[in-house]
């Protein structure tokens, strides 16, 4: 059965500039708080009995993470900075006329944000969108505060939804842009990057029961910041926080490295992907069966960051129910196995070590 698509409203979507901030849900405050300040870097902005405001090194709004205690370990809301005041209006219009839950407050949802707009958008994702922000000190001229592995900019947010197809076309009537997409030979679309800034994606949509956060990832300078980072790791006895990586992704190019928090949360540390912006970029699209579509070097990636993700929550903040993959289209193919059946097509060159070692499924 296929599924409905989503309506195109009538009304034009919020003009969305880029990614903002991502509101977590976390047990306990402390720890967290630990992980992200003094582990990672992160600059604390402001504190509250319940909650941490913080931000990376080069931002200038007032946070980039909002730490918040809760019974239950989860994501409370996406955040996009919008262009104008008035495109909240937008915002309102456009989702209610997908006939999605929307609240409004002119005094905004938490600290150093004002007027702004959530929503539970047609895949259930909590959505929030801003114009109105405290500014704080931008901090890219003090050197004196950088370590090793200093986290310089939030880039990207990456989701788990049930239909990749669905959510790629409501997406795009939002504004977004496909930079690169994961397809099989009938032009399944397993996984798509999506963009407002200028690289490749401010959120990706990633097939698989949902919804579900997959995870946040801030920017490094460069890829010896994401070692320098393993290395800290592994001097303080936290290396088992590290889930996968370092290394190189095929989609996006760039330098990765993924960890857990100690509420599972995952969180990428990512460098040095590519200028998206020209109005005839490029799509790039994978073949699902290419395993460096995943890690450029080939390598196989661990089955927890397949199945494993963040809870969601609604507007009331409880967790969204997490539906399953039905359609045989999406099941024919599992994206989790990684697809291991060539490093180039044709496996007669390959060595003999390599024929044959991995077939599609086996990785789960």
């Amino acid at each position: 059965m296929t599924p409905i698509p989503i309506p195109t409203p009538a009304s034009p979507p919020p003009d969305v500039v880029r990614c903002a901030y991502l509101e977590l849900v976390v047990t306990d405050l402390e720890r967290a708080r630990h992980f992200y300040v003094e582990v990672l870097g992160l600059v604390v902005t402001a504190e509250e009995d319940d909650a941490v405001y913080l931000r990376s090194l080069e931002e200038f709004i007032h946070h980039n993470l909002v730490l918040r205690r809760g019974p239950v370990a989860a994501a409370a809301a996406f955040s996009y900075r919008v262009r104008s005041p008035e495109e909240l209006d937008k915002a309102e219009a456009f989702y209610s006329e997908l006939g999605c839950r929307v609240e409004r407050r002119p005094e905004g949802f938490v600290r150093g944000v004002g007027d702004s707009v959530r929503v539970e958008d047609p895949l259930g994702f909590p959505y929030e969108f801003f114009y109105d922000v405290t500014h704080v000190e931008r901090l890219a001229w003090r050197y004196d505060l950088y370590t090793p592995g200093a986290l310089v900019r939030l880039d990207h947010f990456n989701q788990v939804t049930p239909d990749v197809p669905r959510a790629v076309q409501y997406m795009s009537d939002l504004g977004f842009r496909t930079t690169e997409d994961i397809q099989d030979e009938k032009g399944t679309v397993y996984a798509a990057w999506m963009r407002r800034k200028p690289t490749v994606h401010d959120t990706a949509m990633t097939g698989g029961d949902g919804p579900r956060l997959h995870h946040i990832a801030f920017n490094t300078h460069e890829k010896h910041n994401v070692i320098a980072i393993c290395d800290k790791l592994g001097a303080l006895r936290l290396s088992d926080c590290i889930e996968r990586g370092p290394g190189r992704h095929g989609v996006s190019n760039a330098f990765y490295l993924y960890l857990r928090d100690p509420d599972g949360h995952r969180v990428e540390i990512y460098t040095q992907d590519y200028y998206t912006g020209d109005p005839d970029n490029p799509v790039v699209t994978w073949d699902v069966h290419d395993n460096q579509r995943r890690d450029w070097w080939g390598n196989p990636v661990v089955p927890s960051w397949y199945n494993e993700a963040s809870l969601v929550l609604d507007l009331d903040g409880n967790p969204q129910p997490v539906v399953s993959r039905t359609e045989e289209r999406e099941l024919d193919v599992t994206v989790g196995a990684d697809g291991f059946t060539y490093t180039r097509k044709g496996q007669d060159d390959l060595p003999s070590w390599k024929q044959g070692e991995y077939k599609l499924g086996e990785q789960l």
